[in-house]
């Protein structure tokens, strides 16, 4: 078999298996074009059901096709192919470039009697090799994280690759990020600049083109030696919006329960949660970079010291890493006292009580008398007036769920 070169714009037959692993791959092929075979389509409806990762992004799925057919209008547009937008690693969505076509008409199988027609894998190697010949022009290829399926498809001399973007969720580029930086000429192309102070606190009201893409909350940083500034949006209005510099923690002297940040993205953390005007804080982060130890901090310092809330709500999804080992006995906070092991390493970092084991065991029970864990499972229906919420590997729980969690605060 002679490899043709791989030039010019290519046609790309996609498997159930790739959008089930990554809902985002319609967007994924820049200017090239994208051909769904009806049985994929009938796959990804077999397999919407269930609360499993893979359920949700057959799912998502077919919200994107439904949002791609609401461009077009009629049958013969469809055959035409729909407009596709990419997604670039900065989550924007340039100028459509590739387009999506569905298979419309029934499509001739020339395939070996040793390959059968009926199998759903079978069946696309079949229209690959139909829209070859239809097509002489065009590389057509299969995608597929099948193994199998890709052998055979080079044996019948269909050109096919594995799919190769595999970021944990590609949706994560399209998540609103909380911060942007600003451009060095930033404060040469404001309108208008007035600042002020309020009970220790500094704002200013900024006029110019760059702030009708702030949001409420955000924070943004300009990096450098002279101009620097971190703040948080307060309000926006058009063309204006009202910063305040935020506080440095730092600094050993603005530091929350003996803690301070260590990097920018730590210190807007802290400031997000020790801010009383913001209601719903996300943190997002690999593993140890600090999530929970922050954020126990802060619901430490405005529940003890401060006197702002009540009691602290700690919760979390009972995801075991391995095996479930069964039931657990007693009651519902004995239960839950082994999934809260990061909340027990925490508090050991956060305790740093002198006077031996006997006082750091005495601050430890009076710390967790302020400290509530509670089961998901009984939240329905609960109300929590004035307590600080927080909920450890949030990732693992199901929109619903999410939903639930997030009404329970009065």
């Amino acid at each position: 078999m002679i490899k043709r070169p791989i030039t010019g714009k290519r046609l790309f037959v996609l498997d159930t298996n790739v959008l089930m692993h990554d809902p985002t791959a319609l967007f994924r092929f820049d200017e090239h074009d994208i051909f769904l075979p009806m049985v994929v389509l009938e796959e990804l409806d077999r397999g919407k059901k269930g609360l499993s990762e893979v359920s949700r992004n057959v799912r998502q799925v077919s919200r994107f096709l439904d949002e791609l057919m609401l461009q077009v209008g009629d049958t013969e547009a469809i055959a035409n192919g729909i407009p596709l937008p990419s997604v670039n690693a900065n989550g924007d969505l340039p100028k459509a470039s590739g387009r999506l076509f569905f298979q419309t008409t029934q499509m001739a199988q020339d395939l070996p009697k040793e390959l059968p027609g009926q199998l759903a894998d079978n069946a696309i190697l079949g229209i690959v090799i139909n829209l070859q010949q239809a097509k002489p022009d065009t590389t057509v290829t299969l995608v597929s994280k099948d193994i199998n399926l890709r052998i055979k498809a080079t044996v019948l001399g269909i050109h096919s690759e594995d799919y190769y973007n595999d970021k944990v969720l590609d949706d994560v580029d399209l998540l609103y990020r909380g911060s942007t930086e600003l451009s060095a000429d930033f404060w040469d192309d404001l309108n208008r600049l007035e600042s002020w102070t309020d009970e220790g606190r500094t704002f200013y009201e900024i006029e110019g083109d760059v702030v009708q893409d702030w949001y409420p909350n955000q924070l943004i940083f300009s990096p450098g030696e002279t101009n620097s500034i971190e703040a948080v949006v307060r309000t926006t209005d058009d063309a204006t919006a009202n910063i305040e510099l935020i506080h440095d923690f730092r600094k050993e002297s603005h530091a929350i329960w003996g803690i301070t940040a260590r990097n920018r993205e730590q210190n807007f953390a802290m400031n997000l949660l020790m801010d009383p005007e913001v209601d719903f804080v996300s943190l997002l982060g690999q593993a140890g970079t600090g999530k929970t130890l922050l954020t126990l901090a802060a619901a430490l310092t405005q529940t003890v010291e401060h006197k702002r809330y009540t009691e602290i709500i700690m919760t979390r999804v009972t995801v075991p890493v391995g095996e479930d080992i069964g039931f657990l006995p007693g009651t519902e906070e004995e239960k839950m006292t082994p999934w809260m092991g990061a909340l027990m390493d925490n508090l050991e970092v956060l305790n740093q009580t002198e006077g031996g084991e006997w006082g750091r065991q005495a601050t430890n029970d009076v710390l967790q008398r302020w400290i509530k864990i509670r089961s998901l499972n009984f939240m329905r229906g609960r109300t929590f007036l004035n307590r600080f919420i927080i909920i450890d590997e949030a990732q693992n729980l199901t929109s619903k769920q999410m939903k639930t969690l997030v009404t329970r605060a009065g």
